[in-house]
């Protein structure tokens, strides 16, 4: 059983052992503690590492995105590092402190260090703006303020809160000894839980949830979030909620209803329960269940664990084809998913293909397609490692096509590759957040079936 007053993946079994031995300059723990920041910083492609290595590899380097590079006046994850270092992210920073568990369990952080970032972050963010408990897109790293998204997403984005809350329950578990240092974790978890008010995103009761509330301009984006997508996770956490829970009329008459929920097609002869044509973006499969677990998890619209493996599998199958004949698309290297682009940020799928390929689509489906996804982490750290392979783990996107390589990280594709791995080795995080009571009853409320 998972005791969390110790690390017990941090332990010298064999395989660990040897790749410490191999690699101890550049691996030790002791790099993320304050040693060995030349290899951090200019890191070098090592062949021939087993499948274990690797994904240790490839997990530690990129956690350095959310420890060394997270905003220093709050803890919290930046959104990128193309953008204005003081912009943070509100669901990237969610992302990150599921990392930071896996972080520590691994032993390349101490349990002390992590319980000092922890409350750095949580003393942040109970006195950020928040709007009816909500957090907005993005806040300034400094003041706490809203950082507006855009001209008219100047207030709550209940989306990006769900991704940072889904993170927090999970952290709520984790921090279970009684010393004053984690009760007042766990107090300050619960107070932003709590003072969510998912009811007031229903303008008023209406049967669906909506994404964004400006105290400017109100309910002018009225974006509806219906599935499918990757926002089931706030629907679950809007009915789990003890403070402000909506009635599960919402869930079923507003997320289940849209005219991109069901889909029962085949493609590549593969079925895929629910989504758009071929499934859309891979991230649809990795946000809502960094946390929440899809084994055995179904209810009357799908098995999650069925769908989810469904739509890595279709992603893959679509780059394998490639109808599209893009160079560099391959068994071992493919991956569509929401990520820089050669132009801009775009949401990369099968039907918006552009020839770009983003590390985090592959790696972070794991879980679901372990086999293809390992492939692909090695194809590319070995063969991509001398463009992709940086401080902090891979580079955001690349392109063959287009002799293109994305300069920057991601704090929303940088998160899934640490959590979801660490899913993949040991459910770490979706043990954590499926012991939460609250999220239980949540889910009974819902009417989902559990394992």
């Amino acid at each position: 059983m998972f005791d969390p007053s110790r690390s017990h993946l941090a332990g010298n079994g064999p395989t660990r052992r040897h790749f410490l031995l191999q690699s101890a300059a550049a691996l030790s723990a002791p790099w993320l503690i304050g040693a060995s920041r030349a290899f951090a910083q200019h890191p070098t492609p090592v062949r021939g590492l087993s499948d274990d290595e690797l994904m240790e590899t490839v997990q530690r380097q990129t956690f350095r995105y959310f420890w060394e590079f997270a905003h220093p006046a709050c803890g919290l994850a930046r959104e990128g590092s193309g953008h204005d270092p003081n912009i943070v992210t509100i669901g990237g920073a969610g992302f990150g402190l599921m990392a930071m568990l896996a972080a520590a369990e691994r032993g390349w952080i101490t349990r002390e260090q992590l319980i000092a970032r922890y409350t750095q972050c949580l003393e942040f963010l109970v006195k950020a703006e928040r709007f009816h408990g909500v957090l907005p897109h993005w806040m300034h790293g400094e003041t706490g303020k809203v950082w507006p998204f855009n001209p008219t997403d100047d207030g709550g984005d209940l989306v990006e809160t769900s991704f940072l809350i889904q993170g927090l329950l999970a952290a709520r578990q984790y921090f279970s000894n009684d010393t004053p240092e984690e009760r007042a974790i766990r107090g300050r978890i619960t107070q932003l839980w709590h003072e969510v008010e998912w009811d007031w995103h229903t303008q008023g009761g209406r049967k669906v949830l909506y994404w964004h509330w400006s105290p400017n301009h109100g309910w002018k984006k009225n974006h509806e979030i219906r599935g499918w997508n990757e926002c089931l996770i706030t629907y679950v956490l809007a009915a789990a909620s003890p403070t402000h829970p909506v009635d599960p009329s919402v869930y079923h008459e507003g997320w289940a209803t849209s005219d991109h929920m069901a889909n029962g097609k085949e493609y590549f002869g593969i079925k895929l329960p629910l989504g758009g044509e071929m499934g859309g973006p891979l991230f649809f499969a990795h946000y809502s269940f960094l946390g929440l677990n899809p084994n055995g998890l179904r209810d009357r619209y799908a098995n999650y664990w069925e769908q989810n493996v469904a739509h890595s599998r279709v992603n893959h199958a679509y780059c394998v084809a490639n109808p599209n004949n893009h160079k560099g698309y391959a068994d071992n290297c493919w991956g569509l998913t929401a990520s820089v682009s050669v132009k801009g940020y775009t949401a990369h799928s099968p039907t918006n293909d552009r020839g770009v390929i983003a590390p985090t689509a592959a790696i972070s489906s794991i879980p679901y397609t372990p086999k293809e996804s390992l492939a692909a982490m090695r194809h590319f750290y070995e063969h991509h490692g001398d463009k992709l392979w940086r401080e902090n783990g891979f580079l955001d996107s690349f392109s063959e096509q287009h002799n293109w390589v994305a300069e920057t990280f991601l704090a929303i594709d940088q998160g899934p590759i640490v959590v979801m791995i660490e899913n993949h080795r040991t459910g770490l995080l979706w043990n954590l957040f499926m012991r939460d009571t609250e999220v239980l009853e949540g889910l009974k409320r819902l009417e989902f079936a559990i394992g």
